[in-house]
């Protein structure tokens, strides 16, 4: 009889604990997410909008006569398009791509396309994915996107040295969209592997900008590569953010809105202590930036706000229920979302009139704020206790370190140099101002007398 009176109370206690997590779920928006992070500006936001239509591009059979050209157009001159692969040439290994030497902004683009419904050869790539399947530079990624990505550098890297090697001062920007975001995300970590087949170009010359991506690296390599891999997600997007394998999300197309309802039940009940150990979990790569233009509880859209920054914990972890889920991640969308918050920052710009000097001061400073801010991911990564995480990158990006110390060094061995520094410069200082005499007591020197104040 004690344990039938108790059903009731169980029965209640659990209601009230679905009703308190949709009631989470329903409130809970996509600008939580970012609520804290920086606000991007107008320079490095620049390339993003551009690139997107570049991607648009590589949809095209003729980019002499578009068929779908967003307004403006795709601002390319097909004269100097250097390559284009189609599925025949790549043997549906990879998406389609193209190589485009951008004189006007001084860059070799490469360019994947997203995923194509239509092709069963993207979904072979985009679900061969088996759990710890592929470890890689001390970290696991995707094993499909992987071996695309080694595809592309084994194929690609002489055409890319070539170029470089008659442009010297061009950057090499690899970029892609969903499916080829996730490619271009690895391609950037082989071929930063492989930097001596590229000739001339270094790391700071190498820049990755993935749209959509789908999560493909786990954290220690999400935050480490996070100095040139950058990742866009438009408001709601669902890839970015889904964590349960891609073949069950495609298996259930036509009831996608319960299993997203059953993931973010999972990832609720889920203790993101425990999350943050599974050195298998893949996330969305690099530095993210995020474009937030909707708000809770108001219809339509707002003006569109970037923030970015390199989190560690709290990247992309929670589904977001909303009927944009889906349409948020369509090249299309984000191409123009992203164009008209450029927009917005450069008017904003033209509003301030800023010097040019002060713009030089104020690029110069955003790369030593985005450089503290990478290292302080590097060490929120290793206090978290992060699966194969390092407190500082060993190639040196932003700035070397002082007399040729070794970035590598643990940072035990960092803190006692500094503890030897300080030291050193204090028995200087003591030096300088006080004697010792026979007695051993301790004098000011006759030529240093101490200013009252």
């Amino acid at each position: 009889m004690s344990i039938a009176c108790g059903v009731p109370i169980l029965e209640c206690v659990y209601c009230l604990g679905c009703a308190r997590w949709v009631w989470l779920k329903c409130l809970y928006t996509a600008g939580y997410e970012s609520e804290n992070w920086g606000l991007a500006t107008a320079e490095e936001f620049e390339p993003i909008p551009r690139l997107c239509r570049l991607i648009l591009a590589v949809y095209e059979d003729d980019l002499r006569n578009p068929l779908w050209a967003p307004p403006g157009g795709y601002g390319i001159d097909p004269d100097f398009v250097i390559l284009r692969k189609n599925y025949e040439e790549t043997q549906g290994q990879v998406p389609p791509y193209m190589v485009y030497l951008d004189h006007e902004n001084a860059d070799i683009v490469l360019a994947i396309r997203g995923l194509n419904l239509a092709k069963e050869s993207d979904y072979a790539v985009l679900l061969d994915n088996k759990l710890g399947q592929t470890k890689f530079d001390g970290g696991y990624v995707h094993n499909g996107l992987l071996k695309a990505a080694v595809r592309v550098f084994d194929e690609e890297w002489e055409g890319l040295r070539e170029l470089a090697e008659i442009h010297p001062t061009y950057t090499l920007t690899l970029t892609g969209h969903s499916l080829g975001a996730g490619v271009v995300a690895l391609l950037t970590i082989v071929a930063l592997q492989n930097l001596e087949k590229l000739g001339t170009i270094v790391r700071k010359r190498i820049r990755c900008y993935a749209i959509a991506p789908a999560r493909c690296m786990s954290l220690n390599l999400a935050v480490r590569y996070a100095d040139v891999i950058n990742s866009v997600v438009l408001q709601d997007d669902f890839l970015p953010r889904t964590t349960t394998a891609l073949e069950d999300v495609f298996r259930s197309l036509f009831c996608l809105p319960c299993l997203l309802c059953l993931m973010c039940l999972k990832d609720t009940c889920t203790l993101e202590k425990k999350r943050l150990k599974d050195p298998r979990r893949l996330y969305a790569p690099g530095r993210l930036y995020h474009i937030v233009e909707r708000k809770p509880f108001r219809m339509g859209r707002f003006p569109p706000v970037v923030r970015t920054a390199v989190p560690v914990d709290g990247r992309f972890e929670h589904l977001v229920l909303s009927c944009n889920a889906t349409t948020d991640h369509a090249i299309i969308w984000i191409e123009r979302e992203s164009q008209r918050a450029l927009d917005l920052m450069l008017e904003e710009y033209r509003t301030m009139e800023i010097p040019e000097k002060q713009r030089m001061e104020r690029q110069e400073f955003l790369v030593r704020e985005h450089s503290e801010e990478y290292k302080a991911a590097l060490q929120r990564a290793v206090a978290l206790d992060i699966p194969h995480a390092i407190s500082s990158s060993p190639y040196g990006t932003f700035h070397e370190n002082e007399e040729g110390e070794n970035s590598s060094r643990s940072a035990g061995e960092m803190s006692m140099l500094s503890f030897n520094k300080l030291r050193a410069s204090w028995d200087g200082f003591i030096e300088r101002l006080f004697d010792v005499d026979e007695s051993g007591h301790i004098a000011f020197k006759r030529d240093h007398p101490v200013n009252s104040h």
